[in-house]
Formats: C-alpha cells, sequence, structure tokens
C-alpha cells in the first residue's frame, strides 16, 4: 500500500507545481484576487496533504496497521474533495456557470478527511502491534 502512497503523493506533488504556476501566471490575468485567492488555497492544502501521504507512506514501513493504511485514503479523499471542489469552483467563475454554487459544500467534507488523516495517523502509530 505504500508504493501506490508513494506514486499518488508524486503525481499530487507534479500537479500542485504545476496548479500553482497557472494560478500565478494566467488566473492572475482572468480573474479576481478573491477567486485566484480561492484557487491557491486549494493547491495549498494540496500540497500540505501530498506530503502527509509521504509521510503516511514512509510510517506504513514501520507500522503497517490498517489506520496506517486509512490515513493515507482519508489525505487522498481529502485532496480530491477539499482541493477539488475549491478548482471546480474557480473553473466556474472562469466560464461564469451559474447554479453549481453549491459544489463549495464539499469542500468541509474533505477537510473532515484530512482530520481524519491526521487523527488515524496519531492512533495508527501510537496502538501496540
Amino acid at each position: 500500500m505504500n508504493k501506490i502512497f508513494l506514486n499518488v503523493a508524486a503525481i499530487s506533488g507534479c500537479l500542485c507545481v504545476l496548479l500553482g504556476a497557472f494560478a500565478a501566471h494566467k488566473l492572475k490575468e482572468t480573474l479576481p484576487a478573491d477567486a485566484v485567492s480561492v484557487f491557491d488555497t486549494g493547491v495549498r492544502y494540496q500540497f500540505y496533504h501530498t506530503f502527509a501521504l509521504l509521510f503516511t507512506a514512509i510510517l506504513f514501513e514501520k507500522f503497517p496497521n490498517k489506520l496506517m493504511r486509512w490515513s493515507g485514503i482519508c489525505f487522498i479523499a481529502g485532496i480530491i474533495l477539499f482541493s477539488g471542489s475549491l478548482y471546480a469552483l474557480t473553473v466556474l467563475r472562469i466560464y461564469d456557470i451559474t447554479g453549481f454554487d453549491k459544489i463549495g459544500i464539499i469542500t468541509p467534507f474533505g477537510g473532515t478527511f484530512f482530520i481524519a488523516g491526521w487523527l488515524l495517523i496519531f492512533i495508527g502509530v501510537t496502538k501496540k502491534s
């Protein structure tokens, strides 16, 4: 499982750099600062949790239990839901698409997955083998 986490983290890290460069160079020309800020938040939290996923993969070697596995799964789900919803809101804003503004309700679910991932790491490393 740790190899899957390492692969996902590598791809996610690459996407973070690409999306961050896109925001810095293209989005700032197209959108107002508040919309760029939403996108930047998505990139920032994706990057934080890409490192958390790497950390989880490394810890999985020493603590190979289901809690560590679920921690990595939670980080992946959090990236998809939290950052993905912020990216989607930005795309909707770029193309002036209305009626989908409620997609932002997904964001807190992603944040909940991030919190769960960190708690699962804590429990996974403190749990007796």
